[in-house]
């Protein structure tokens, strides 16, 4: 099956691009961020691709004035990897690792975009993900992250809204993760639904700060860490191996209430982050944990339809409404000063999560105990 990606030097083993190894869940996703310094306006971009299920699918969503509007597009891949593209929502590679543009097309639903992404710094990527649960690998991929400005304009049934300035936030990850349908044959003995999740990319002046930290039930880190990039050509970055959160949960849910984050450089530095929230955005807008627009689900040849989310009239207690994605005023503290930004901070906890109070699959939080550093 050769496809016009095979005219690339960018083949991985003997077959050819449109064939991606032998896991069914293999897939490859771009996300992108944006949000202006004062919170009026959140915006998100999401574009998958899953090779082994001959699915493509795509997402905006749009929140402004606690309404989050959204698009959502799903076609058959056509084994084609490089069209980038789904219904009306495109992605353009002007200069690799540098410019992106996104076209949203809004003649079928009254949405659109025309947005330039242009990075600040070069790209970091993160340590790869390697997440085995008993027998089975639930996850392998890599990722990294970059931070940006946008340029451009979304429309909304007309309206136009210009998004010059606003800070820029993109990842790509590639790789296995739970995509499509469920399995049908789960884990023998059964394993109760487990994840706790918190990744955060937060934009200052001159810098930006990326923490994330995946655990065990009883707080032990599967994968955590913590970057500092400079927003320079040279793109100096510092590592904080030794990072750790401390976050709180708002009464009732599982939505985060605040976090900080302490790391120390190899000159025992202190860096510290403190998050504020200001507004939470709706994972489920861009497909994450979507009941209908699920990652890599078959909705047919192409389909395309608009949905309207109410954040504060979300059910905490609803498995489609654990993922969020919390638009925040981000205090950085250093040797160097004070500096103050904006952040996304993202949590995700099913099941237990034992340092925080969580017993069961979504409910609220118990008495919490100590969680191994």
């Amino acid at each position: 099956m050769i496809t016009p990606g095979d005219e690339l030097p960018l083949h991985q083993t003997a077959e050819p691009i449109a064939f991606s190894g032998t896991d069914r869940n293999f897939y490859d996703r771009s996300w992108f961020g944006g949000f202006t310094d004062d919170a009026s306006l959140v915006f998100e971009l999401s574009f998958g691709v899953y090779p082994h299920l001959n699915v493509t699918d795509a997402h905006l969503s749009v929140l402004r004035d606690g309404v989050q509007e959204c698009v959502h597009a799903s076609a058959h891949l056509g084994m084609d990897r490089l069209a980038m593209r789904v219904g009306p929502i495109r992605i353009e590679v002007v200069e690799h690792l540098r410019v992106l543009r996104l076209h949203v097309d809004p003649a079928e639903t009254g949405i659109g975009a025309a947005l330039e992404f242009a990075a600040v710094a070069p790209p970091h990527q993160e340590p790869r993900f390697t997440w085995r649960r008993g027998p089975r690998t639930a996850m392998d991929y890599t990722r990294f992250c970059q931070s940006g400005r946008w340029s451009g304009t979304i429309t909304i049934d007309g309206e136009t809204l210009d998004v010059g300035g606003a800070r820029a936030a993109r990842d790509r990850s590639w790789g296995v993760r739970p995509i499509g349908a469920h399995d049908r044959q789960p884990h023998v003995p059964a394993l109760d639904p487990q994840l706790f999740w918190l990744w955060s990319t937060t934009q200052l002046d001159d810098r930006s700060v990326f923490f994330h930290d995946q655990a065990e039930a009883d707080g032990t880190p599967i994968n955590r860490r913590m970057v500092v990039v400079r927003h320079d050509p040279g793109g100096g970055a510092v590592e904080l191996p030794r990072a750790r959160e401390e976050v709180t949960f708002a009464p009732g849910t599982r939505w985060p209430s605040g976090m900080t984050v302490v790391g120390h450089d190899e000159h025992d530095a202190r860096h510290e982050l403190t998050f504020v929230p200001r507004h939470r955005f709706a994972m489920a807008g861009l497909g994450y944990g979507h009941r209908e627009w699920g990652f890599g689900r078959d909705q047919g040849p192409l389909r395309v339809a608009r949905e309207r989310i109410l954040p504060a009239e979300q059910a905490p207690d609803a498995v489609q409404s654990l993922h969020q994605h919390t638009l925040c005023d981000v205090t950085y503290r250093h040797d160097d000063g004070v500096h103050r930004g904006t952040g996304i901070l993202e949590t995700l906890v099913i099941g237990a999560s034992h340092a925080h109070g969580f017993v069961d699959v979504s409910g609220p939080a118990q008495a919490p105990v100590a969680a191994p550093a």
